[in-house]
């Protein structure tokens, strides 16, 4: 890993040694950052990264989840817009409780869901909306 990867994986809010105002990190840096909610419960970890490479962006994060060690862990995708970076703490905050989780939809590690069907899109996009993303509608 080149230094500056390093450098980038040590800390989420400097970048070269200067603070970011729009602050640019590698997936791999995302990748095992904890992911609370606003009751500082944890949550999970980010497993992975989902990218919309039609329109360049970020659509999902991957969250493991309830296991331990990595064994048991339930998988479940949350839409990017969902996570709020927690620049202070090195993590994400997911405006959910733990309760609300466990009955969101998830997946197992071994049987990913079509990420690409509409109806799936709609089911994941529906259940994390905030009140305010209704806003209009």
């Amino acid at each position: 890993m080149s230094d500056m990867a390093t450098q980038s994986k040590r800390s989420h809010d400097t970048v070269d040694g200067m603070q970011a105002e729009s602050l640019l990190l590698s997936a791999s840096t995302m990748t095992g950052d904890e992911v609370c909610n606003r009751q500082d419960e944890k949550l999970g970890k980010i497993q992975d990264i989902m990218l919309d490479t039609v329109e360049g962006k970020i659509r999902y994060v991957v969250l493991a989840s309830g296991g331990f060690l990595g064994l048991g862990d339930r998988l479940f995708a949350v839409p990017w817009k969902a996570l709020t970076q927690d620049r202070e703490n090195h993590r994400f905050i997911l405006d959910v409780d733990v309760d609300q989780l466990k009955s969101a939809p998830g997946f197992d590690k071994d049987q990913w869901p079509n990420m690409a069907d509409p109806t799936w899109n709609s089911t994941i996009d529906s259940f994390y909306a905030r009140p305010s993303d209704h806003a209009g509608s």
